[in-house]
């Protein structure tokens, strides 16, 4: 009896084995049939290149050739002989039209390629003939966003170019890719399309707007090369006045000369100078501003129609937080202050005013926990001074004082609260300063108010 678990475990692993090589020896021999098969497949890509230009309409128009063709073989059915033979003929004559190489250069380029919303943007196509004979007219395609513009070039002699001029719709904030540029040859019947791509895709910045804000003041973090603030301290560069000395002070601030002269023990009294490290998070949840729901359902009810960029009808008052998130980052870079921004799953940190307005052109609305983009702006600027969250009038309160733990309690938090129904107030509410403003216009004067509050 007790030999036989050691005899039923010995098994066991011996299947176990057994099963392990097999498997291995058939990756083995699939990874050997790919190598072998990669020579071929290679040799058959022109073939499958051919398959790929043929469209719906004349793969349709090939299988009704072949069952008429069948058809009249079988039941001797001349009438359906002949027209297979016309559609065969057909797809041929096709073919030929698309084959052939296109000895042309295609240049496309938009110009600005970052502008802000509202501010026009215009694109130019060049194709240029290298070929030493004429080219025919051809369809040039090049998509914007989810739309395309489509040009037909006239006859190009022999070293010629033509120049083609198109506008981007620029009305709403995002990134629009423009291109690939390609050519397209086939038939007027549209059975066979062949598309050769010339141009990469180039990406069009549409920045939120901004306003100009005035400075947001000293902030919260000890730095050589910061400004003076009006908080005392006992050890820093800006020497503010003396004070009697009390037991635990650092005797080497001690003022020597004037304890002389006063009869009893002064040390330094100092002011800090701090450097801010501004944070703004932006809440991209829909469902966090008024009107949210409605813009949810215009989402979801407008997936195929094309809108710049490719992307999802805009919440008015999503748009007004990421104006308000730039017009702080640009206020911080003017007085040469470290920014970072989070918004959803995107992030820039200590960035340049182009890259910083880049992320917030990326932003979609999307539901987001925002204690995860406290985290992430905590953990990409641990020297944060001040917070800024930006958010609209529903997103639950609770959320936003939780999300504040992953800061230490000597940073800032100022809550700015989009609500177009509501005037623009300053409160505190948990230990937080919250500012509501009703426009973009009125975040200067809000502001002003509340930072200084």
């Amino acid at each position: 009896m007790p030999g036989r678990p050691r005899a039923l475990t010995a098994a066991t692993s011996s299947t176990a084995a057994s099963a392990a090589k097999a498997r291995s020896a058939v990756t083995e021999r699939t990874r050997r049939v790919g190598e072998a098969l990669t020579p071929v497949a290679h040799r058959l890509e022109p073939v499958t290149r051919v398959f790929r230009w043929v469209s719906p309409l004349g793969w349709s128009v090939l299988a009704g050739a072949l069952v008429a063709w069948w058809v009249g073989v079988r039941y001797g059915w001349t009438e359906l002989l002949m027209l297979a033979g016309a559609a065969f003929v057909l797809l041929a004559a096709c073919l030929l039209l698309a084959i052939g190489r296109t000895r042309v250069t295609i240049d496309a380029e938009v110009n600005p390629d970052r502008v802000v919303v509202g501010d026009p943007a215009t694109g130019r196509i060049v194709v240029g003939n290298t070929g030493s004979v004429p080219v025919l007219p051809i369809l040039v395609e090049l998509p914007v966003g989810q739309s395309a513009a489509r040009f037909v070039l006239p006859p190009l002699g022999s070293g010629t170019e033509h120049e083609e001029l198109f506008v981007v719709p620029t009305h709403r904030r995002g990134v629009i890719p423009v291109g690939p540029a390609s050519t397209i040859q086939g038939d007027p019947l549209g059975l066979i399309r062949r598309t050769v791509n010339w141009t990469e895709v180039t990406e069009l910045f549409v920045h939120p707007r901004t306003v100009a804000l005035d400075s947001l003041g000293a902030g919260l973090l000890r730095d050589l090369e910061g400004s003076v603030t009006e908080d005392q301290s006992m050890s820093d560069l800006a020497f503010h006045a003396l004070r009697d000395y009390q037991p635990g002070d650092d005797r080497r601030y001690i003022h020597w000369r004037s304890s002389a002269k006063a009869g009893r023990l002064l040390v330094r009294q100092f002011l800090d100078t701090r450097r801010s490290h501004v944070c703004v998070v932006v809440d991209p949840d829909a469902a966090s501003y008024r009107g949210g729901s409605e813009s949810i359902g215009e989402i979801t009810a407008s997936r195929t129609v094309p809108v710049p960029g490719g992307a999802l009808p805009e919440v008015r008052d999503l748009e007004t937080a990421l104006s308000v998130a730039g017009s702080i980052a640009i206020r911080c870079f003017r007085d040469d202050q470290d920014a970072t921004v989070v918004s959803g799953p995107y992030a820039v940190s200590k960035g340049t005013p182009q890259r910083t307005l880049d992320t917030l052109s990326r932003v979609e609305a999307t539901a987001y926990e925002m204690s995860s983009m406290v985290a992430t702006a905590a953990a990409l600027a641990p020297d944060t001074s001040v917070c800024f969250v930006v958010t609209g009038p529903f997103r639950d309160f609770r959320d936003i004082q939780r999300a504040t733990s992953h800061f230490g309690p000597e940073v800032s938090f100022v809550v700015i609260v989009v609500d177009p129904h509501a005037t623009r107030s300053v409160r505190r509410a948990g230990g937080l300063r919250v500012l509501t403003i009703d426009a973009l216009r009125s975040l200067r004067a809000a502001l002003a108010t509340g930072v200084a509050a």
